[in-house]
């Protein structure tokens, strides 16, 4: 009787071991509220001690135990086995959420993708692309190469977070996967150390290299429409054919429609799911600013920051730009997507059109208000 209550311990002890194993770092009920990355990590690092562990103690009193109902323990085997597979086969984050088997990319003439999809743009040494948030928001993370340079592109959809890093750490091009998520922020997990980085601000937050950081690459959010009037020789990443019935077919995530629980925007300001634009100005300051304003007023001047920051919304009503202003004092007009600023005219992405000098751009990201200032908690508004 001993030893059976020994099979049952083993039995149940690695049910619990795989399930908050999976619970830590998915969306379930509570877990995302929870301070509870080191724990996850820990049962991660140690799983196959775990693992060995419970199972050591299946076997123990599976063989010293008489067993009148012999299906009785190899039932409970079956069953911890068909969960254990659903748990680390089915609902782990990279097998839920795949790399693209093609990645294909092509001229504004060729391109197939709809041109009021909201793209991620990245412009390096003169060669520009577009990913569409469409595709990158199912795939979370690919790697490209831009200009000669390496590019890590990623998307958060429950944060609503487009980052683009260098995919180097410590002088190593590195591979990652998708490990799931801490406080609704996708993790990426590097090849090489098994740290874990968090997609918002490309921080390690757990691992060897806790504390490290991947060094981020200037990008903007646009529209397809936008970046390719700015960008006319952009190629543009098109839908893998192996996730056709994966990706969003329709605009509801993009322009704010959504209703989902994890994804759905709250159409009010200054709530858990409204939409603000931070900005990351001098010093590592950063600021939010509220959507529903910006597409009110299309220019905001904040001359509470010193230097001033100009954040302009173009008329499509999902491009916009921030820039620093050394002197907000002069003239500042915004009209038809262009800037007159000391009676100089800039397009909309800070390139002058009757000079050559070009206004200095700062990141500035659409995100969920609950994003920003979780991972952003010295930020002003």
């Amino acid at each position: 009787m001993v030893m059976k209550k020994v099979f049952f311990a083993g039995l149940l002890g690695l049910l619990l071991f795989e399930a908050a194993n999976v619970y830590f770092i998915m969306p379930m009920p509570g877990s995302q509220q929870m301070n509870s990355i080191d724990a996850a990590y820990f049962l991660y690092r140690y799983r196959w001690i775990f693992r060995v562990l419970f199972a050591v103690l299946m076997l123990m009193g599976l063989w010293k135990s008489e067993w009148k109902r012999k299906w009785v323990p190899f039932t409970g085997i079956a069953i911890a086995g068909m969960i254990i597979y659903l748990l680390n086969f089915k609902m782990a984050a990279d097998a839920m959420f795949r790399q693209p088997k093609e990645l294909r990319l092509l001229n504004a003439k060729e391109n197939k993708v709809d041109s009021n999809r909201l793209v991620i743009g990245i412009e390096i040494n003169g060669e520009a692309k577009a990913y569409p948030v469409q595709f990158i928001g199912y795939h979370h993370h690919l790697q490209d190469t831009v200009g000669g340079t390496p590019v890590l592109v990623t998307y958060c959809t429950v944060c609503r977070t487009g980052r683009v890093f260098s995919p180097f750490i410590n002088g190593k091009r590195e591979t990652f996967r998708l490990v799931g998520m801490d406080h609704f922020n996708a993790m990426l997990e590097d090849a090489t150390t098994k740290s874990w980085w968090r997609q918002s601000t490309g921080k390690a937050i757990a691992g060897k290299l806790k504390g490290a950081r991947l060094n981020e690459l200037m990008s903007h959010q646009t529209s397809l429409k936008q970046w390719l009037s700015l960008h006319p020789n952009s190629l543009v990443m098109q839908a893998d054919p192996a996730f056709i019935n994966q990706y969003d077919s329709s605009f509801k995530y993009e322009s704010g429609t959504s209703k989902s629980k994890l994804t759905g925007t709250d159409s009010s300001s200054w709530k858990m799911k409204s939409w603000v634009v931070g900005v990351k100005m001098m010093n590592n300051n950063t600021k939010a600013y509220d959507w529903n304003r910006l597409k009110k007023e299309r220019m905001i001047v904040d001359t509470n920051e010193n230097p001033a920051v100009l954040l302009v919304l173009a008329n499509d009503e999902k491009s916009f730009f921030a820039y620093e202003l050394m002197n907000a004092d002069v003239q500042l007009l915004f009209l038809n997507d262009t800037i007159t600023y000391n009676h100089k005219h800039f397009r909309i992405n800070g390139k002058g059109i009757d000079t050559a000098a070009s206004l200095k751009a700062l990141p500035a990201y659409q995100e969920f208000w609950h994003s920003w200032q979780t991972f952003q908690p010295q930020t002003k508004k």
